[in-house]
């Protein structure tokens, strides 16, 4: 047993080199509890430093001597922690970082800086003073999470604009027809061209009372440029046809009062080029140029009798204007100026006539006032005085045709809740004869152009319009014609449209007792292969009532074409 006590302190040593014996199992239990209690010591003098954040500046520990003067206090276990508050000093700082805000060290203690000698720096003989840097932890971002544009192909930075300098690309207009025409550019101008071919049969085509019937064809060229500037505006709508009869020198039929034409084909032209100079954002100017080609209709009494063909009159004009905006309220004038010619006249016998007596130059001025009630909705007040000059002072019945016009109108121009869109009027004319025999031409005008959508499927347009017209009969002054038209136009696929029309109208010949009413119903069908073939279907009932019995007509026609459109 003595011999063993000797060799205790070598326990630790052997018992890394071979296995513990029996006998020693108590030294080994003995040596471990001294060794717990210093690591019991030391671990809580590290926590504590650790807690009060003084962990940086920690000096190094020396080795333990067994023999010091105070070996029993350092071999004593430490005091327990459980169940008692801790607390905490004042002199807490950032712990690892090495900084402290109070000016204590990690042993509290006052810092004090090494005594700097004269012209010697605290590099030099020396060690540099440790500098403790503070710990600087990366903030590394989170993974961007993937745009909802990832899998859509990138924009040209020239498309969406803001590189060097380019303006942005504006936005793109919804297309509510997607089987409508698509156009091409010329430069800052959308041009979109079409053609319709048509091909029928018309039970009464000269529209006269018992007329015979004729075979059939039409060509309608059309032309669109409209401009795509930022401000100011140019709209061109240039609209022809062309319609060939298959009716050939055959002779009047018996009981028609006047002889057939023989050459029925009717050209006819309309062409309006309208401008928008925006000169401020209150003030714009407003210009049209138009060009009108066609013929008189064939059953209408200012044709002449025995004619070869049916004569061609063309009208040139052209309108100035200015609109001024005041807040609400609204001012617009405009000045026209027009210019009628008619062709002259071929016979069946070859002869010719001259219809310089039915030429006339037209001038006009406008004056409209509108106020904005309340938004869409803008009432106006419209008062138009004009002057037709003819080329001859009397025509060829000795009268004199030159007159005066005034017109007054009110009405309003309305958007209600995007069903019910447009403008509509009412007023009264008077025009004045320089030929005391012919008598004044008065009467009520209804304009109207509006628009209802029920639904989205559905739309009906109602257009209505009259005006005071010119005349060759002897003792009529003019003809006040009212037209009133109302159309119902029904998608049953977005290729498939039907349209519905029906149209009424009057002729009021004054200083005669003739009055015509003139009735017209139809229906179209519509089957849009793509944008740019149509195919189109049409059938239309006409037929007029008289006072003069033998104006009375009826007349059926029936139509088979293809739009072609760019």
């Amino acid at each position: 047993m003595s011999g063993r006590q000797e060799q205790g302190p070598q326990v630790s040593r052997r018992w890394h080199g071979r296995a513990a014996r029996g006998p020693s199992v108590s030294l080994l239990l003995l040596a471990l509890l001294a060794a717990e209690a210093n690591a019991q010591t030391l671990t809580s003098d590290l926590l504590r430093n650790e807690i009060d954040g003084f962990s940086g500046n920690i000096r190094p520990l020396r080795p333990i001597d067994p023999t010091g003067a105070n070996a029993a206090q350092r071999t004593a276990a430490a005091p327990s922690r459980i169940g008692q508050i801790p607390t905490y000093t004042v002199e807490s700082g950032t712990g690892s970082t090495g900084y402290t805000s109070t000016g204590y060290d990690a042993f509290n203690r006052k810092r004090k800086r090494a005594a700097r000698k004269p012209g010697v720096s605290p590099t030099v003989n020396g060690a540099a003073p440790t500098q403790i840097l503070p710990v600087v932890v990366p903030v590394v971002p989170p993974p961007p999470r993937p745009s909802a544009n990832a899998h859509r192909p990138p924009i040209a930075p020239s498309a969406i604009g803001g590189v060097n300098g380019q303006p942005y690309r504006r936005a793109l207009k919804v297309d509510e027809d997607p089987f409508g025409p698509v156009g091409f550019y010329r430069g800052s101008m959308l041009v979109k061209p079409a053609v319709e071919l048509w091909a029928g049969y018309d039970t009464n085509p000269g529209r006269i009372n018992n007329g015979p019937s004729s075979w059939l064809y039409m060509v309608k060229p059309e032309l669109l440029v409209t401009s795509d500037w930022e401000r100011h505006e140019l709209l061109a709508d240039l609209r022809g046809s062309f319609t060939g009869y298959s009716l050939r020198n055959e002779a009047a039929a018996p009981g028609i009062p006047q002889p057939l034409p023989i050459d029925m084909d009717r050209p006819e032209f309309t062409g309006r080029v309208n401008g928008r100079i925006d000169v401020s954002r209150d003030t714009r100017i407003l210009t049209e140029t138009r060009f009108i080609v066609g013929t008189d209709n064939p059953g209408s009494p200012n044709i002449e009798a025995n004619l070869k063909r049916l004569p061609l009159f063309g009208q040139v004009g052209a309108t100035l204007g200015g609109v001024h905006s005041y807040n609400r309220f609204e001012i617009a004038a405009k000045a026209t100026v027009d210019r009628t010619v008619y062709q002259d006249s071929t016979f069946s016998d070859g002869s010719r006539g001259s219809n310089s007596d039915r030429n006339f130059n037209a001038y006009g001025g406008t004056l409209r006032a509108s106020y904005e009630l309340m938004p869409h909705v803008k009432p106006f007040g419209e008062v138009t005085i004009d002057r037709r000059e003819r080329d001859l002072e009397f025509d060829s019945n000795g009268f004199a045709r030159s007159s005066r016009g005034r017109i007054a109108r009110v009405g309003s121009s309305f958007e209600l809740g995007r069903l019910i869109t447009g403008e509509a009027s009412v007023g009264y004319t008077t025009r004045t004869y320089e030929d005391l025999r012919l008598p004044d031409a008065n009467g009520v005008l209804v304009a109207a152009s509006l628009i209802w959508r029920p639904t989205g499927l559905t739309t009906v347009r109602l257009i209505a319009d009259s005006g005071v017209g010119e005349s060759t009969l002897p003792g009529v002054s003019g003809v006040l014609t009212r037209s009133y038209n109302a159309e119902v136009e029904h998608a049953f696929r977005r290729y498939l449209i039907a349209k519905l029309t029906a149209g009424f109208s009057t002729a009021d010949y004054d200083g005669s007792d003739r009055f015509d009413k003139i009735y017209s119903v139809g229906g179209d069908l519509v089957y849009k292969f793509n944008r740019e073939v149509h195919l189109k279907a049409q059938v239309r009932h006409d037929w007029l009532e008289s006072t003069i019995s033998d104006a009375n007509y009826q007349a059926t026609m029936f139509m088979l074409g293809v739009r072609l459109q760019r």
